[in-house]
């Protein structure tokens, strides 16, 4: 349930989320903005300024996952908590090269303020395959015998990567499928890949449990 950064980038955090989305944000769904009138029944932080002053009603910027045709710009969105970016949201400690399973210190990013963390810069990042389109076979799932490393991937209308064109809210490619991983590290040797019939656990091909989708961010428009 993350989105997780795997270059230092700058987040843009000032932005207010709609309410009725804010629980239900994973982390790693592409979303866009939208405008919301004030006053109204959405609530936000007063602190969030910036403000559209048409001469009719006032109305605010705000973060979407509710994408329609035409709509730009688009982010990543941060749920905050599991593999937040330098992992603010977690302890950090075990060991070195390890993504890590500590316990959470940090709130939903949306508790309190309402905002929602945005990531645009073109780069690599993973999305955990619990926030992506899980159709079988056609979505971003290991079933899909059509994917391959730079495989297309687009956005549903509920804002989920998916390599299949026919479910996009639009043709526009947001980003590119590198592989599915099982870990955060860079540097770790899976058990799977030192294992031989001879091995004591006489084991050569265990299954692997699937982490997240390496994808590098870069939408096409």
């Amino acid at each position: 349930m993350a989105l997780k950064v795997f270059q230092n980038q700058m987040p843009w955090g000032t932005l207010d989320g709609v309410d009725s989305e804010l629980t239900s944000l994973k982390g790693g769904e592409v979303v866009t903005l939208t405008s919301l009138a004030v006053p109204g029944t959405d609530k936000y932080a007063v602190d969030a300024d910036g403000y559209l002053l048409p001469s009719s009603v006032v109305k605010r910027p705000a973060v979407t996952k509710t994408l329609t045709s035409g709509k730009r710009p688009l982010f990543l969105c941060d749920e905050g908590i599991a593999g937040y970016g330098t992992l603010f949201g977690s302890l950090v400690g075990g060991v070195v090269g390890q993504d890590t399973a500590g316990t959470v210190i940090g709130p939903h990013t949306t508790s309190g303020s309402g905002k929602v963390t945005l990531w645009d810069k073109v780069g690599f990042y993973g999305v955990t395959l619990d926030a992506v389109d899980t159709t079988a076979s056609t979505g971003l799932v290991a079933d899909n015998a059509t994917l391959d490393s730079g495989s297309a991937l687009y956005a549903t209308a509920a804002g989920l990567l998916t390599p299949n064109a026919a479910a996009a809210f639009e043709a526009v490619v947001v980003a590119r499928f590198i592989s599915f991983e099982s870990s955060q590290s860079f540097v770790t040797s899976n058990i799977n890949m030192v294992q031989a019939l001879n091995s004591p656990s006489g084991a050569s091909a265990l299954p692997k449990s699937l982490e997240f989708a390496l994808i590098h961010w870069n939408p096409e428009v």
